[in-house]
């Protein structure tokens, strides 16, 4: 379970404003809202990577919050992460940035290191693809490359931070139900971030809105889709008029 008790942060302006979030044990939680409105900067504070100014975070009972850089290291292992950008290193096949993490975190032998990235690479539709480059694969299969580095560890917390920007319509639904399957298969506890609300929607079984930094709404999808808070419909409906 992810718990977050009045998180505040500020950089140059308040970003996180005394924030509220529980997200309970092998959920899938859909995290929106408008451009700045502080969702990266809230995932990044849950992994330890952004430090709050105020409140706490707690993860599966330890306090993230409190402990030194080598701790949050080690607390970090629970966690796999899906980069808005992909992040992938360009100087690396597609086998080694996938493998990438099992070297960085554990002691596992060579051979079944890289059994364990082609298996990982099958399950997300790209055996045969191991030696390529990042550079030469199109933004669906970086995307994919991504869910495979982010997944192979069996992290118990997943974060995606906008895994479907920039593809077509049909990739993209593709790749928000293979990290649903992924989420399901695993039992794992996961924030999603996107902006890609229709689809969203589809696979989360709970959404959290932000707007400047606080949450407006908590709550379950139908919820969210009949919900009378003006800033909740105008962002699902994409109205260009209201409060937001």
């Amino acid at each position: 379970m992810i718990q977050v008790h009045g998180v505040s942060k500020r950089f140059a302006s308040l970003v996180l404003d005394d924030v509220h979030l529980s997200v309970p044990r092998g959920s899938l939680v859909g995290l929106v809202g408008p451009g700045a409105s502080g969702k990266s900067v809230l995932v990044k504070a849950i992994t330890g990577l952004v430090r709050p100014d105020a409140g706490r975070i707690v993860v599966d009972g330890q306090e993230l919050t409190s402990l030194g850089e080598l701790e949050l290291q080690a607390a970090r292992a629970r966690f796999g992460m899906l980069f808005q950008q992909n992040a992938l290193f360009d100087f690396m096949t597609v086998e080694g940035n996938v493998a990438f993490p099992l070297r960085r975190l554990t002691t596992l032998a060579e051979p079944e290191i890289r059994a364990r990235a082609r298996d990982r690479l099958a399950r997300v539709g790209l055996a045969g693809f191991e030696d390529r480059m990042p550079a030469a694969l199109s933004g669906g299969q970086k995307k994919r490359v991504g869910i495979a580095r982010a997944t192979i560890t069996d992290a118990p917390i997943r974060l995606y931070d906008e895994p479907a920007a920039g593809l077509d319509p049909v990739t993209s639904q593709k790749i928000f139900d293979l990290l649903r399957e992924e989420q399901r298969a695993a039992g794992a506890t996961a924030i999603m971030i996107s902006s890609d609300v229709d689809r969203l929607l589809s696979v989360v079984d709970r959404i959290v809105m932000m707007v400047r930094g606080r949450v407006v709404f908590d709550g379950p999808v139908d919820g969210a889709r009949s919900s009378e808070n003006a800033m909740v419909r105008q962002f699902l409906r994409g109205e260009t008029e209201g409060p937001l």
